[in-house]
């Protein structure tokens, strides 16, 4: 049923059809009647040039048909700043759609875009964050969204005991993982110049939170031994600290003594002890943990292990 060509307050307005190539396109868009007659109306808008209460409201109801319309969202946007509309009661419109929407990118482009314009952060913003995550811990688009506000609104003081909290609640919250070494460790990073991903630093950082860091993953590692995420970052602060890996070496063998074949805790830690020896030129060791990965504790990647071991010059391991 028309919608917007029998309201009063759309009667000056005539609708632009989709063009899809003629009479008889050959591959036409089964759009509902509903939204092909809000589209109409937002490409005459639009060609108009718009900026009104009642293109908001168009915009609302195309984004419910259809949040994933970037268009969309960009025009809603610009009318929300030319009318100079409260920003807060619109974060509040958001976050209705960004819960039934989870995966939706353009909800979370244009919450910052809009957070651009709002100053300081609203009380409400991180807590609704956490609704978020209490639905999915691992959203991507709403992790990228808090790392671009922590760096916006300079949170990184503020941010760290949050995400100590998702890693008590659940140790293998790989993403959570990724976002305490961007806090830990982009902070030092200038984004012009350096990359988010190995947290280049244009100045260096402290032996105290290098330290810091390595303890603390050591003793997430102990809780669950065989979860990668702190073995990565383990690798990562070490990379930071410039001094080895070496250093981890009586650490990493409490999880894989290569003497206690059955006693094997960890995978990771054979993969690190398997660097660990290589650099120590302690071939043999390096050669037997690469082993024990290819033919026992990750024999599904054992193409890559034997590629480690021809890498040292040592015979492949069969199947």
């Amino acid at each position: 049923m028309a919608k917007y060509s029998d309201a009063p307050a759309w009667e000056d307005v005539v609708p632009i059809a989709q063009n899809d190539g003629g009479p008889n396109p050959l591959a036409a868009i089964a759009y509902t009647e509903e939204y092909s007659e809000a589209m109409s109306y937002l490409r005459a808008v639009m060609a108009n040039d718009e900026k009104s209460d009642r293109v908001l409201m168009l915009t609302d109801d195309i984004i419910r048909m259809n949040p994933a319309h970037y268009t969309v969202w960009l025009y809603r946007a610009e009318n929300l700043f030319i009318l100079k509309k409260n920003l807060l009661q619109e974060l509040e419109w958001l976050n209705r759609i960004s819960l039934k929407h989870l995966k939706n990118y353009q909800i979370w482009h244009h919450r910052q875009t809009i957070m651009r314009h709002v100053s300081p952060l609203p009380p409400t913003e991180l807590p609704f964050l956490s609704r978020m995550f209490a639905k999915d811990a691992k959203n991507y688009h709403v992790w990228s969204y808090r790392q671009w506000l922590v760096r916006h609104f300079s949170l990184w003081d503020t941010e760290l005991p949050y995400i100590e909290t998702l890693l008590q609640q659940d140790v293998r919250n790989n993403s959570a993982w990724n976002h305490r070494w961007f806090v830990v460790f982009a902070r030092y990073a200038n984004p012009q110049k350096h990359s988010i991903k190995y947290a280049d630093a244009d100045g260096e950082v402290s032996a105290e939170i290098i330290e810091r860091e390595m303890e603390y993953t050591k003793g997430k590692i102990h809780l669950a031994p065989q979860n990668q995420s702190p073995w990565n970052y383990l690798r990562g602060v070490l990379r930071k600290d410039g001094k080895g890996q070496g250093q981890v070496k009586a650490f990493a063998e409490q999880f894989a003594d290569l003497e206690k074949e059955d006693d094997i805790k960890s995978s990771h830690a054979l993969d690190l002890l398997a660097d660990v020896y290589a650099e120590e030129q302690e071939k043999d060791r390096s050669g037997k943990a690469l082993e024990l990965l290819a033919r026992r504790y990750d024999p599904i990647r054992r193409n890559y292990w034997n590629y480690r071991r021809n890498m040292l010059g040592l015979p492949q391991v069969e199947a």
